[in-house]
């Protein structure tokens, strides 16, 4: 296997103000590389990357993915692509061609842009929803795809534009489909919420727990700096060019666990769970199969379930227990 550093390189991280994105971005940091980060902050926080505004290796550009000077701007003497801005599940069943513009035609556009400026690498974030719900287990990067919201169709969409990109015009593409992510900073507002964050939230401040339908959905999920860790890795292997890659913790958990899970750590006994009617378009079963990955890659993940899940606990608690406010921004069904 051989690595390919990023030493010296300039990256470009779209929707790097984001839950997986901005995490992303510690992590490069961390490692020294110059990081642009563009986002037009309609998901994304500024808090969460406040904290590298006075750095000279880094720079924010509020900007839009679809607005062709934010584009030229951020793509300029740019050698490494990580491509994570979106818009997400819940927010495709209201708004299903907005969703369609960011995540397939931005998409586009920004591959548009990396081959004319000439990228080194453009990592595509892709999603495990581009498969629908599992027809067997575990999945491979080989199961078929077959989405159920315009998300996942969008998703998978970019994903054949990333491809196209490397077959037609060499660009030197790799596109990875994380499964479910949680921890610090993730979505529990409006329609980017998702289960834990929106569970502990409601737990903390003693309101249900809304499991939809009877909770026997199940998912594998990766805590977050784990999945930044993939991405990162994913920029570092020659051998992964041209390829679609899963990332995932490579086991399986019902939503109505993690509901109990999350209900018996917050300790409230006041706190129920209260079941709903099935969200439209969910998934049924997630289950990925990230071999291939791993073993270009030597990457697996650090945090167990039980771990990662005490940690998000223990975060949200410190930044959002003392403040009533926070809860009216999580709105239930947040796909109407």
């Amino acid at each position: 296997m051989s690595m390919s550093g990023l030493v010296d390189k300039k990256i470009l991280v779209t929707g790097g103000a984001g839950f997986i994105g901005s995490h992303l971005v510690d992590l490069l940091l961390e490692k020294d590389y110059f990081v642009r980060v563009m986002d037009n902050l309609s998901n994304g926080k500024k808090e969460n990357i406040d904290h590298h505004l006075s750095k000279n290796n880094f720079e924010f550009i509020h900007g839009d993915i679809l607005d062709k000077e934010n584009l030229n701007a951020a793509i300029n003497e740019i050698d490494i692509v990580f491509h994570l801005a979106c818009l997400g599940v819940r927010h495709s069943i209201k708004y299903p061609y907005e969703n369609h513009l960011v995540n397939a035609e931005g998409t586009l556009l920004l591959l548009k842009n990396a081959l004319r400026v000439g990228v080194n690498k453009f990592i595509h974030c892709s999603s495990s929803e581009v498969y629908g719900t599992a027809k067997y287990v575990p999945m491979n990067e080989d199961h078929p795809t077959y989405p159920h919201t315009v998300y996942g169709s969008s998703k998978l969409a970019g994903e054949a534009y990333a491809r196209a990109y490397y077959e037609t015009y060499n660009l030197p593409t790799i596109i990875v489909r994380p499964f479910n992510t949680y921890g610090p900073r993730s979505h529990f507002e409006g329609d980017a919420g998702e289960i834990i964050p929106k569970s502990i939230i409601r737990a903390i401040y003693g309101k249900p727990i809304l499991v939809f339908g009877d909770g026997s959905q199940t998912r594998d999920f990766t805590y977050v700096t784990d999945t930044a860790k993939a991405l990162f890795a994913a920029s570092q292997y020659e051998e992964l060019i041209g390829g679609t890659f899963n990332i995932g913790s490579s086991f399986e958990i019902s939503i109505k666990k993690v509901a109990e899970m999350i209900k018996d750590a917050i300790s409230n006994d006041s706190v129920e769970i209260k079941y709903e009617k099935n969200r439209p378009g969910d998934v049924l079963r997630l289950f990925a199969d990230s071999k291939t990955f791993n073993n270009l890659t030597n990457w697996e993940a650090d945090f167990s379930f039980d771990n990662g899940l005490r940690k998000t606990i223990d975060w949200f608690n410190m930044f959002y227990k003392n403040s009533n406010n926070y809860i009216d921004e999580e709105t239930g069904l947040n796909w109407q």
